[in-house]
């Protein structure tokens, strides 16, 4: 295989090669303000997590150089990259829709950034095929986009970026298009790459399961501000808002702990396991639940609430039930159980959660 690591692509001034990105991204756009700080080491794999609106993709857009900044800096292995322009810079960018050139070839549209960085045409197809090749992609070197499958066509977004040996890879929500088969094939293949990958990347995503399998680093950025950031882990195991708890799947709640008791703000009490003082979050998940038609007797559960269905919806292979009433939260239950409860909109159930599967941290 031709050797790719004999890259066309030109450094940039002040390269110090091993310093990775250090970013403060000031944006302002009518009343819209985001300002997101990034720090990442080379391999580091960054995920911008949060909802529509929240200022992820005009971050990654900022980082480009697509979008001018209002205030703060972009540094990149020791050089500043503020008024670079975007075909100036060592970044390569896979957007959402791939936005591969229809008139070429895959192999000519892998070759075209090494042709602009000032390969010769001959080098720039040598460099396309090497990339082709790992991306298993050889047979489809003379297809254009059109005659590529979802999956085929993001390998070569990704082999283009890649192919100028950036120093920054940012990836724009790069397995939305694809149905949920590919998407798996796809992100096991995207996940090896980005683990060879020497430089830093920086995701954004609104699926948590690809910024868990994909990123080292998860930051979330809410209101065009970060509100969290950390491991995949820690971020699934303590969420700080509404939003991430969704996201990952829990429930949670914010109150006051004295002891293995936390007054919730919502209202009633929860007893946990920790021993605790002070301002809390309480999380658990919808699956921890348990729910029956009468108050039960007998019950070890030291947590108890009554609660009104509002709502009921197909979750994987169980019924996510939306409840409010003493304590509003959601509950999974099978099918069968549903069936049983004769849940639906406007019944009254008893909800239950052992202490022993809530989990209670300083706020």
């Amino acid at each position: 295989m031709t050797d790719i690591d004999d890259t066309t692509a030109e450094r940039a001034p002040g390269d110090a090669r091993g310093e990775g990105l250090d970013a403060r991204i000031v944006v302002e756009r009518g009343s819209f303000r985001l300002d997101v700080a990034l720090k990442a080491a080379p391999g580091d794999v960054i995920a911008l997590l949060g909802p529509n609106g929240a200022g992820k993709t005009t971050a990654l857009r900022a980082l480009a150089g697509l979008v001018p900044l209002r205030g703060g800096h972009v540094r990149l292995d020791g050089a500043t990259l503020d008024h670079t322009p975007p075909e100036a810079r060592p970044v390569g960018v896979v957007f959402q829709d791939y936005l591969l050139f229809p008139h070429l070839s895959a192999l000519d549209n892998v070759a075209f950034g090494p042709r602009c960085r000032g390969a010769s045409r001959s080098r720039a197809r040598e460099v396309a095929a090497a990339w082709l090749e790992r991306m298993g992609l050889t047979d489809h070197a003379d297809a254009r986009p059109r005659r590529l499958s979802g999956g085929q066509a993001q390998r070569v977004a990704l082999a283009r970026a890649l192919a100028i040996r950036p120093r920054l890879l940012l990836l724009d929500e790069p397995l939305a298009a694809l149905d949920a088969r590919t998407r798996l094939e796809v992100r096991a293949g995207l996940r090896r790459h980005l683990a060879d990958f020497e430089a830093v990347a920086v995701l954004v995503t609104h699926d948590p399961l690809d910024a868990m399998v994909l990123a080292d680093r998860l930051v979330v950025v809410e209101h065009g501000r970060v509100v969290q950031e950390g491991g995949p882990a820690e971020i699934a195991r303590r969420p700080r808002t509404d939003y991430i708890a969704r996201l990952v799947g829990l429930n949670l709640y914010r109150g006051t702990a004295e002891g293995h008791g936390v007054r919730l703000d919502a209202g009633p009490s929860v007893m946990t396991t920790e021993d605790l003082s002070g301002p809390v979050f309480v999380a658990f998940p919808p699956g921890a639940v348990t729910l029956y038609r009468e108050r039960p007797k007998g019950s070890s559960a030291r947590n108890l609430w009554r609660c009104e269905v509002a709502g009921l919806e197909t979750h994987g292979d169980q019924i996510r039930a939306d409840l409010t009433g003493d304590l509003p939260l959601a509950a999974d239950v099978t099918t069968v159980a549903a069936a049983e409860l004769g849940l639906q909109p406007g019944a009254m159930v008893w909800a239950t959660v052992k202490a022993a599967q809530t989990h209670a941290y300083p706020a």
